[in-house]
């Protein structure tokens, strides 16, 4: 809101509690009358939503969104294709498969972060190092997540089968291959221990479903714990998450850490930040990633295709392809301090030189707009 402020518009807010609504109802009775009382120009939400959609459809109104989000079904839904939606989604894979189907409203963009600056009255204790190695986000280990459920009822076979591709898929990065290799019978047999329909409006086929909400979460849950204690058996690990009871081997749980006022201290106080992707993130740079970059941290992530687009391994971040990879560049940072500083400034610089709200923003909105040269 401030980066559209500071660009010149008025902005009003618009909340709904049925915005998640897929199906017609409350939600567009009370768009309309909130966009017929006003002069409104364009619409922006982070993530699409087709009641949105349609609704700017109906009142010939751009709808500009940033997809965050994965897996995002919202975007298989055909609203997708009304002419007046601008929809940017951060990972390049996902946008051109859209593209590639014939939907022109989409576009590939980046992500974006403000760059932080502590201020002057700042608790001291938050300015110095605050951990070794740390991850701050979610371990996926709730209790009977949808792999769970639907494995308790599967047969030995096809319980087999889904570790196989699963451990193989945890040795692979840069390319996730799980929907190809979904077949009709395993897809069946999946299907009748836990059903799992799409939307009624959406495109998405079984495999997208089956293969992002459940075998893609269930390997990120696995590889978190497993990459976590690797890491733990040669550094120092300080772990952020939801979940302060989950205990992994050579690992300090902290709890959850507020997003505002806490998470960039840690990122910014911390040696060697890792990311570790959303496996349903096929090539995307997380928001994680790039909040870690703005707060000045030390990033050190998988190999995910997008971050080649727009930054330099060695020069603002490092990736590793396997756990063996990863632990040999926690070694190798954690002694090479002015190496691992010059790194996180110069990701803090080209954040500010190139990814902030402000440049993002412009860049969406001037597609939106026809004004982009």
């Amino acid at each position: 809101m401030a980066a559209l402020a500071e660009m010149g518009y008025n902005i009003i807010r618009f909340y709904h509690e049925g915005y998640h609504d897929r199906h017609e109802g409350e939600f567009d009775e009370a768009f309309d009358a909130f966009v017929k009382e006003r002069d409104i120009e364009i619409c922006f939400s982070f993530n699409f939503y087709p009641a949105m959609a349609r609704g700017c459809h109906r009142n010939g109104i751009r709808y500009v969104s940033l997809v965050y989000d994965s897996p995002m079904t919202n975007v298989f839904s055909y609203t997708i294709t009304y002419p007046t939606n601008y929809v940017f989604i951060f990972d390049s894979v996902i946008a051109g498969r859209l593209r590639k189907g014939g939907i022109s409203t989409v576009y590939y963009t980046p992500l974006c972060a403000d760059v932080f600056t502590p201020p002057a009255d700042a608790d001291p204790r938050l300015m110095g190092t605050l951990a070794e190695v740390s991850f701050v986000g979610a371990l996926y280990n709730e209790e009977h997540d949808f792999f769970d459920r639907m494995e308790m009822k599967l047969d030995d076979r096809t319980k087999g089968y889904l570790h196989g591709i699963m451990d193989s898929q945890m040795k692979v990065y840069g390319y996730n291959f799980i929907e190809d290799v979904l077949d009709g019978d395993i897809l069946k047999k999946m299907y009748d221990a836990l059903p799992y329909d799409p939307d009624f409006d959406g495109a998405q086929t079984m495999e997208y479903v089956y293969g992002n909400y459940f075998i893609n979460r269930k390997i990120t849950q696995l590889e978190r714990k497993r990459l976590l204690s690797a890491a733990g058996e040669i550094s120092d690990v300080s772990l952020f998450t939801l979940d302060k009871d989950a205990r992994i081997p050579h690992v300090t749980n902290y709890g959850a850490v507020d997003y505002y006022s806490e998470m960039p201290y840690i990122f910014k106080g911390s040696k060697i930040n890792l990311n570790i992707t959303l496996r349903s993130i096929y090539s995307g740079i997380p928001l994680r990633a790039m909040d870690i970059m703005a707060a000045g941290g030390f990033l050190l992530t998988n190999y995910q295709e997008d971050f080649l687009r727009h930054f330099e391994p060695g020069v603002h971040f490092d990736y590793f392809e396997s756990e063996g990879d990863m632990k040999d560049k926690i070694t190798y940072y954690l002694s090479h301090e002015e190496e691992r500083r010059q790194i996180a400034a110069n990701a803090q610089n080209e954040i500010e030189r190139a990814h902030t709200f402000k440049k993002r923003l412009e860049e969406i909105f001037g597609i939106a707009l026809g004004t982009d040269n």
